[in-house]
C-alpha cells in the first residue's frame, strides 16, 4: 500500500509526514511572542482570521538552531480541534512510498518518549525520517497550547 508524504528539511535532514495530516503549508508571516509559553512556542499567527500557535520542531528536538538556506515554511496541521503550524526549514516535495520502503524505526531511536518517529522511509540512497506531528506534544503540552 502506497502513503503520500509531505517531505521537509530540518538543517540538513529531510523528514516525511504523512499528506493526510497536513493542512496546508505556508511561508512564515509575522509570529506575534506570547509570555509563558514552552520553549519551543515561537508564538502565534493570525491565518485568515484563525489564531494558530506556531512551534518549532527544531526547539522541540533539541536540535542546532542554525539557519538554513532554502526558504522556511510553517506546516499547518490539525491538532484535536485546533489548528498548530510547525517551523520546518523547506517543505518543497510530496513523496510516494510503498509499505515495502519503511522500515520500523530501530529501537535506539524509538524509546519510550519516540512514538512520533512513525518509520524511516528509504528512498534511493536517502533516509526519511517520518514522523507523527500529531504525538509531538506530550499530552500535557498539548493541553497548554489548547489554551493559546
Amino acid at each position: 500500500m502506497e502513503k503520500q508524504y509531505v517531505i521537509f528539511k530540518l538543517n540538513r535532514e529531510e523528514y516525511g509526514v504523512e499528506i493526510s495530516h497536513v493542512q496546508e503549508i505556508t511561508e512564515i508571516k509575522s509570529i506575534t511572542t506570547v509570555p509563558n509559553t514552552p520553549v519551543f512556542v515561537e508564538g502565534i499567527i493570525n491565518l485568515r482570521g484563525k489564531i494558530v500557535p506556531i512551534v518549532s520542531i527544531k526547539k522541540r528536538f533539541d536540535l542546532p538552531q542554525q539557519a538554513e538556506m532554502g526558504e522556511q515554511r510553517i506546516i499547518i496541521i490539525n491538532l484535536k480541534d485546533k489548528q498548530v503550524g510547525f517551523i520546518v526549514d523547506d517543505a518543497s516535495q510530496v513523496l510516494t512510498l510503498d509499505e515495502n520502503q519503511i522500515e520500523k524505526p530501530p529501537e535506539l531511536v524509538a524509546g519510550i518518549d519516540r512514538d512520533y518517529i512513525i518509520g524511516i522511509g528509504k528512498v534511493e540512497d536517502k533516509i526519511i525520517v517520518l514522523l507523527d506531528l500529531e504525538k509531538i506534544l506530550s499530552e500535557q503540552e498539548q493541553k497548554e497550547i489548547e489554551k493559546m
